[in-house]
Protein backbone atom coordinates (compact mmCIF):
# COMPACT_ATOMS: atom_id res chain seq x y z
CA UNK A 1 0.00 0.00 0.00
CA UNK A 2 3.24 2.36 0.61
CA UNK A 3 4.06 1.74 -2.45
CA UNK A 4 1.39 2.72 -4.36
CA UNK A 5 1.23 5.91 -2.42
CA UNK A 6 4.45 6.92 -3.40
CA UNK A 7 3.87 5.35 -6.92
CA UNK A 8 1.05 7.84 -7.08
CA UNK A 9 3.13 10.64 -5.48
CA UNK A 10 5.59 10.81 -8.05
CA UNK A 11 3.63 10.40 -11.18
CA UNK A 12 1.71 13.45 -9.65
CA UNK A 13 5.38 15.10 -9.52
CA UNK A 14 5.93 13.84 -13.06
CA UNK A 15 2.70 15.45 -14.28
CA UNK A 16 3.21 18.91 -12.65
CA UNK A 17 7.04 18.94 -13.98
CA UNK A 18 5.25 17.95 -17.58
CA UNK A 19 2.92 21.02 -17.11
CA UNK A 20 5.83 23.54 -16.04
CA UNK A 21 8.09 22.19 -19.36
CA UNK A 22 5.06 22.66 -21.13
CA UNK A 23 4.03 26.32 -19.79
CA UNK A 24 8.03 27.07 -20.15
CA UNK A 25 7.73 25.50 -24.19
CA UNK A 26 4.77 27.59 -24.50
CA UNK A 27 6.83 30.71 -23.24
CA UNK A 28 9.57 30.09 -25.53
CA UNK A 29 7.60 29.58 -28.51
CA UNK A 30 6.08 32.96 -28.01
CA UNK A 31 9.05 34.10 -27.29
CA UNK A 32 10.60 32.73 -30.50
CA UNK A 33 8.17 33.86 -32.49
CA UNK A 34 8.27 37.64 -31.84
CA UNK A 35 11.54 37.62 -32.65
CA UNK A 36 10.73 36.40 -35.40
CA UNK A 37 8.15 38.31 -36.34
CA UNK A 38 10.42 41.38 -34.67
CA UNK A 39 13.27 40.30 -37.12
CA UNK A 40 11.25 39.98 -39.99
CA UNK A 41 9.34 43.89 -39.85
CA UNK A 42 13.48 44.66 -39.36
CA UNK A 43 13.91 42.84 -42.30
CA UNK A 44 10.85 44.76 -44.36
CA UNK A 45 11.43 48.58 -43.11
CA UNK A 46 15.20 47.87 -44.15
CA UNK A 47 13.86 47.12 -47.59
CA UNK A 48 11.36 49.27 -47.46
CA UNK A 49 13.91 52.20 -46.57
CA UNK A 50 16.15 51.28 -49.15
CA UNK A 51 13.46 51.05 -52.25
CA UNK A 52 12.65 54.32 -50.87
CA UNK A 53 16.17 56.01 -50.81
CA UNK A 54 16.36 54.33 -54.57
CA UNK A 55 13.36 56.32 -55.78
CA UNK A 56 13.93 59.52 -54.45
CA UNK A 57 17.16 59.40 -56.28
CA UNK A 58 15.94 58.00 -59.56
CA UNK A 59 13.09 60.71 -59.14
CA UNK A 60 13.70 63.79 -57.17
CA UNK A 61 10.54 66.41 -56.68
CA UNK A 62 9.62 69.06 -59.19
CA UNK A 63 11.32 72.33 -58.69
CA UNK A 64 9.54 74.32 -56.02
CA UNK A 65 8.34 78.04 -56.72
CA UNK A 66 9.77 79.90 -54.03
CA UNK A 67 7.49 81.82 -52.08
CA UNK A 68 8.86 85.39 -52.45
CA UNK A 69 8.20 85.63 -55.78
CA UNK A 70 4.53 83.81 -56.08
CA UNK A 71 3.59 82.13 -53.32
CA UNK A 72 3.26 78.91 -54.84
CA UNK A 73 4.91 75.32 -54.42
CA UNK A 74 5.41 72.06 -56.51
CA UNK A 75 3.06 71.40 -59.13
CA UNK A 76 0.46 68.54 -60.11
CA UNK A 77 -2.06 68.46 -63.00
CA UNK A 78 -5.68 67.26 -62.09
CA UNK A 79 -8.35 66.85 -64.61
CA UNK A 80 -9.22 67.46 -67.40
CA UNK A 81 -11.95 69.88 -65.41
CA UNK A 82 -13.91 70.68 -68.66
CA UNK A 83 -13.75 68.91 -71.96
CA UNK A 84 -16.06 70.19 -75.07
CA UNK A 85 -16.78 70.66 -78.90
CA UNK A 86 -16.62 74.01 -79.80
CA UNK A 87 -19.45 74.70 -82.39
CA UNK A 88 -17.21 74.43 -85.14
CA UNK A 89 -17.31 70.57 -84.44
CA UNK A 90 -14.16 69.17 -85.45
CA UNK A 91 -14.01 70.49 -89.06
CA UNK A 92 -10.85 72.72 -87.34
CA UNK A 93 -8.47 70.42 -85.56
CA UNK A 94 -5.73 73.04 -84.94
CA UNK A 95 -6.52 76.43 -82.56
CA UNK A 96 -6.19 77.81 -79.37
CA UNK A 97 -8.11 79.63 -77.04
CA UNK A 98 -7.97 80.80 -72.87
CA UNK A 99 -8.75 84.05 -70.78
CA UNK A 100 -6.73 87.24 -70.73
CA UNK A 101 -4.11 87.58 -68.24
CA UNK A 102 -4.10 90.78 -67.84
CA UNK A 103 -7.77 91.78 -68.91
CA UNK A 104 -9.32 95.59 -69.12
CA UNK A 105 -11.86 96.31 -66.41
CA UNK A 106 -15.16 94.89 -67.09
CA UNK A 107 -13.98 92.06 -69.30
CA UNK A 108 -12.48 89.75 -66.52
CA UNK A 109 -15.35 86.54 -67.59
CA UNK A 110 -14.44 87.10 -71.10
CA UNK A 111 -13.06 83.87 -73.55
CA UNK A 112 -11.27 83.92 -76.98
CA UNK A 113 -11.16 81.22 -79.10
CA UNK A 114 -8.95 81.60 -82.48
CA UNK A 115 -9.32 78.16 -85.11
CA UNK A 116 -7.09 77.93 -87.72
CA UNK A 117 -9.56 77.59 -91.19
CA UNK A 118 -7.15 77.68 -93.76
CA UNK A 119 -5.00 74.51 -94.28
CA UNK A 120 -4.91 74.28 -89.85
CA UNK A 121 -2.44 76.59 -90.42
CA UNK A 122 -3.66 80.31 -91.05
CA UNK A 123 -6.17 82.20 -89.15
CA UNK A 124 -7.53 85.80 -89.66
CA UNK A 125 -10.24 86.63 -86.92
CA UNK A 126 -10.71 86.48 -83.10
CA UNK A 127 -13.72 85.21 -81.74
CA UNK A 128 -14.90 86.59 -77.96
CA UNK A 129 -17.42 85.09 -75.93
CA UNK A 130 -19.08 87.03 -72.51
CA UNK A 131 -18.58 83.79 -70.55
CA UNK A 132 -17.64 80.28 -70.72
CA UNK A 133 -21.11 78.82 -71.17
CA UNK A 134 -21.92 81.51 -74.27
CA UNK A 135 -18.65 79.96 -75.27
CA UNK A 136 -19.96 76.03 -74.55
CA UNK A 137 -23.04 77.09 -76.76
CA UNK A 138 -22.26 79.07 -78.98
CA UNK A 139 -23.66 82.09 -78.44
CA UNK A 140 -23.41 85.86 -78.81
CA UNK A 141 -19.84 85.53 -80.24
CA UNK A 142 -18.04 88.79 -81.07
CA UNK A 143 -15.74 88.56 -84.23
CA UNK A 144 -12.68 90.72 -84.51
CA UNK A 145 -10.66 90.54 -88.01
CA UNK A 146 -7.01 91.14 -88.28
CA UNK A 147 -7.38 90.77 -92.56
CA UNK A 148 -10.50 90.19 -94.54
CA UNK A 149 -8.47 87.22 -96.47
CA UNK A 150 -6.39 84.68 -95.34
CA UNK A 151 -3.56 84.29 -95.48
CA UNK A 152 -2.16 87.59 -95.73
CA UNK A 153 0.21 90.28 -94.33
CA UNK A 154 -0.17 89.80 -90.00
CA UNK A 155 -2.22 86.66 -90.70
CA UNK A 156 -1.95 84.35 -87.29
CA UNK A 157 0.31 81.38 -88.33
CA UNK A 158 0.23 78.45 -86.20
CA UNK A 159 -1.64 77.47 -83.09
CA UNK A 160 0.74 78.79 -80.48
CA UNK A 161 -0.59 82.84 -79.10
CA UNK A 162 -2.48 84.62 -76.19
CA UNK A 163 -4.12 87.25 -74.82
CA UNK A 164 -2.89 89.86 -72.73
CA UNK A 165 -3.93 93.30 -71.79
CA UNK A 166 -6.33 93.07 -74.74
CA UNK A 167 -3.74 92.04 -77.31
CA UNK A 168 -3.03 89.16 -79.14
CA UNK A 169 0.58 87.99 -79.30
CA UNK A 170 1.23 85.52 -81.98
CA UNK A 171 3.74 84.52 -84.88
CA UNK A 172 3.41 86.99 -87.68
CA UNK A 173 2.26 84.98 -91.05
CA UNK A 174 5.82 83.99 -93.10
CA UNK A 175 8.30 85.66 -90.84
CA UNK A 176 10.20 85.16 -87.67
CA UNK A 177 8.12 88.30 -85.93
CA UNK A 178 6.27 88.53 -82.94
CA UNK A 179 2.74 90.18 -83.96
CA UNK A 180 0.77 92.29 -81.63
CA UNK A 181 -2.88 92.87 -81.92
CA UNK A 182 -4.37 94.91 -79.79
CA UNK A 183 -7.95 94.85 -81.71
CA UNK A 184 -7.43 98.21 -82.95
CA UNK A 185 -3.93 98.95 -83.65
CA UNK A 186 -1.29 96.69 -84.43
CA UNK A 187 2.54 96.07 -83.95
CA UNK A 188 5.32 93.68 -84.32
CA UNK A 189 8.50 93.48 -83.46
CA UNK A 190 11.07 91.06 -85.13
CA UNK A 191 13.20 87.96 -83.22
CA UNK A 192 16.94 87.48 -84.00
CA UNK A 193 17.42 87.04 -87.87
CA UNK A 194 17.84 83.61 -87.28
CA UNK A 195 15.21 82.57 -85.43
CA UNK A 196 13.41 79.89 -87.13
CA UNK A 197 9.77 80.02 -88.84
CA UNK A 198 7.69 78.67 -91.08
CA UNK A 199 8.41 75.04 -89.74
CA UNK A 200 12.31 74.97 -89.10
CA UNK A 201 11.53 74.17 -85.58
CA UNK A 202 8.04 72.68 -84.77
CA UNK A 203 7.38 71.18 -81.81
CA UNK A 204 7.18 67.57 -83.03
CA UNK A 205 7.44 63.79 -81.48
CA UNK A 206 8.59 60.50 -83.50
CA UNK A 207 4.65 60.07 -84.70
CA UNK A 208 4.39 63.64 -86.11
CA UNK A 209 5.38 66.96 -86.52
CA UNK A 210 3.08 69.87 -84.88
CA UNK A 211 3.35 72.15 -88.39
CA UNK A 212 3.99 75.95 -87.98
CA UNK A 213 4.40 75.75 -83.90
CA UNK A 214 8.04 77.19 -84.46
CA UNK A 215 6.94 79.80 -82.16
CA UNK A 216 5.39 79.38 -78.90
CA UNK A 217 3.31 82.33 -76.54
CA UNK A 218 3.51 81.92 -72.67
CA UNK A 219 1.64 84.00 -70.50
CA UNK A 220 2.68 83.77 -66.31
CA UNK A 221 2.17 86.05 -63.46
CA UNK A 222 4.47 88.37 -64.90
CA UNK A 223 3.92 88.89 -68.10
CA UNK A 224 4.14 87.32 -71.55
CA UNK A 225 7.02 85.36 -73.22
CA UNK A 226 8.01 83.73 -76.66
CA UNK A 227 9.43 80.34 -76.69
CA UNK A 228 11.59 79.47 -80.00
CA UNK A 229 14.60 77.95 -81.49
CA UNK A 230 17.85 79.24 -83.33
CA UNK A 231 20.13 77.80 -85.52
CA UNK A 232 22.76 80.06 -83.38
CA UNK A 233 22.02 77.83 -80.33
CA UNK A 234 21.57 74.59 -82.37
CA UNK A 235 17.77 73.89 -82.65
CA UNK A 236 17.18 74.18 -78.86
CA UNK A 237 15.12 76.29 -77.20
CA UNK A 238 14.95 79.64 -76.29
CA UNK A 239 12.92 82.20 -74.23
CA UNK A 240 12.47 86.05 -74.88
CA UNK A 241 10.09 88.10 -72.24
CA UNK A 242 8.11 90.33 -74.56
CA UNK A 243 7.68 94.00 -73.25
CA UNK A 244 4.11 94.47 -74.29
CA UNK A 245 4.70 97.63 -75.39
CA UNK A 246 3.89 99.33 -78.93
CA UNK A 247 5.41 97.99 -80.59
CA UNK A 248 6.51 94.91 -78.59
CA UNK A 249 10.32 94.98 -77.52
CA UNK A 250 12.47 91.57 -76.27
CA UNK A 251 14.01 91.67 -73.41
CA UNK A 252 16.06 89.64 -71.42
CA UNK A 253 16.71 85.67 -72.77
CA UNK A 254 17.89 82.47 -71.81
CA UNK A 255 19.10 80.22 -73.35
CA UNK A 256 18.30 76.31 -72.69
CA UNK A 257 20.24 72.71 -73.62
CA UNK A 258 16.54 71.48 -74.40
CA UNK A 259 16.13 71.13 -78.34
CA UNK A 260 12.73 71.95 -79.43
CA UNK A 261 12.09 69.28 -81.82
CA UNK A 262 11.83 66.87 -78.53
CA UNK A 263 9.22 68.94 -77.20
CA UNK A 264 5.40 68.95 -77.91
CA UNK A 265 4.29 72.01 -76.22
CA UNK A 266 5.23 74.63 -73.46
CA UNK A 267 4.06 76.44 -70.56
CA UNK A 268 4.97 79.14 -68.09
CA UNK A 269 4.64 79.40 -64.40
CA UNK A 270 6.62 81.91 -62.20
CA UNK A 271 8.70 82.40 -64.47
CA UNK A 272 9.53 79.09 -64.91
CA UNK A 273 9.17 77.13 -68.05
CA UNK A 274 7.79 73.91 -68.77
CA UNK A 275 8.47 71.47 -71.32
CA UNK A 276 5.77 68.42 -72.50
CA UNK A 277 6.11 65.77 -74.83
CA UNK A 278 4.07 63.08 -76.18
CA UNK A 279 3.83 59.65 -74.11
CA UNK A 280 1.18 57.82 -75.83
CA UNK A 281 -2.49 58.66 -77.04
CA UNK A 282 -3.65 58.49 -73.47
CA UNK A 283 -0.78 60.20 -71.87
CA UNK A 284 1.12 63.65 -71.85
CA UNK A 285 3.93 64.10 -69.30
CA UNK A 286 5.80 67.23 -68.32
CA UNK A 287 9.26 66.26 -68.38
CA UNK A 288 11.09 69.54 -68.18
CA UNK A 289 11.85 73.07 -66.54
CA UNK A 290 14.23 75.55 -66.43
CA UNK A 291 14.10 78.49 -64.12
CA UNK A 292 14.53 81.84 -65.24
CA UNK A 293 16.11 83.43 -61.43
CA UNK A 294 18.14 80.29 -61.06
CA UNK A 295 18.73 79.37 -64.75
CA UNK A 296 18.28 75.53 -63.45
CA UNK A 297 17.28 72.74 -65.67
CA UNK A 298 15.71 69.75 -64.80
CA UNK A 299 14.56 66.85 -67.20
CA UNK A 300 13.14 64.38 -64.65
CA UNK A 301 10.02 65.90 -64.06
CA UNK A 302 7.20 62.89 -64.80
CA UNK A 303 4.25 65.16 -64.31
CA UNK A 304 1.63 63.13 -66.30
CA UNK A 305 -1.22 64.97 -68.07
CA UNK A 306 -4.49 62.57 -68.74
CA UNK A 307 -5.22 63.49 -72.80
CA UNK A 308 -8.80 62.84 -74.05
CA UNK A 309 -7.73 63.41 -77.61
CA UNK A 310 -4.43 61.74 -79.11
CA UNK A 311 -2.28 65.57 -79.95
CA UNK A 312 -2.28 68.73 -77.90
CA UNK A 313 -2.52 71.62 -80.34
CA UNK A 314 -2.07 74.22 -77.96
CA UNK A 315 -1.35 74.61 -73.98
CA UNK A 316 -0.91 77.62 -71.99
CA UNK A 317 -1.15 78.64 -68.17
CA UNK A 318 -3.37 81.41 -67.22
CA UNK A 319 -2.24 82.93 -63.81
CA UNK A 320 -5.63 84.17 -62.51
CA UNK A 321 -7.42 81.04 -62.03
CA UNK A 322 -4.17 78.35 -62.15
CA UNK A 323 -5.47 76.46 -65.24
CA UNK A 324 -4.18 75.65 -67.86
CA UNK A 325 -6.12 75.51 -71.30
CA UNK A 326 -5.80 73.28 -74.02
CA UNK A 327 -7.05 72.72 -77.31
CA UNK A 328 -6.48 69.34 -78.62
CA UNK A 329 -7.80 67.94 -82.13
CA UNK A 330 -10.72 70.44 -82.48
CA UNK A 331 -11.45 70.12 -78.65
CA UNK A 332 -11.10 72.41 -75.90
CA UNK A 333 -10.31 71.50 -72.20
CA UNK A 334 -9.14 73.05 -68.37
CA UNK A 335 -6.92 70.88 -66.10
CA UNK A 336 -5.96 72.20 -62.73
CA UNK A 337 -2.44 72.88 -61.91
CA UNK A 338 -2.08 72.01 -58.05
CA UNK A 339 0.53 73.28 -55.97
CA UNK A 340 1.27 71.53 -53.24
Amino acid sequence: MANASFGLKVFRTFICELEAMKDSMVKLEKFDKMQTIKKYREIQIKKNLEECKKELKATAPPPTVSSGRCGLGRISVSGPKMYSLTVYGTSYPYGAWGRDAKPAPGDEKKYWLVVLSRSNVYGHFIRQYNTLSTLLVGVGPSDTYISSSNPTTNTIQGPNMVMYGNALYYNCYNTYSVCQFNMATRAVSTLPNDAGYNNKFPFAHLGTTYSYTDMDFATDESGVYVIYASTSNFGNVIISKVETSNPPVLSQTWSTSLHKKTVTNTFMVCGVLYATRYLDKEIEEIFYSFDTKTNEERYDLRIHIKKMQTNIEFLNYDPRDHLLYVYSDAYILTYELIFQ
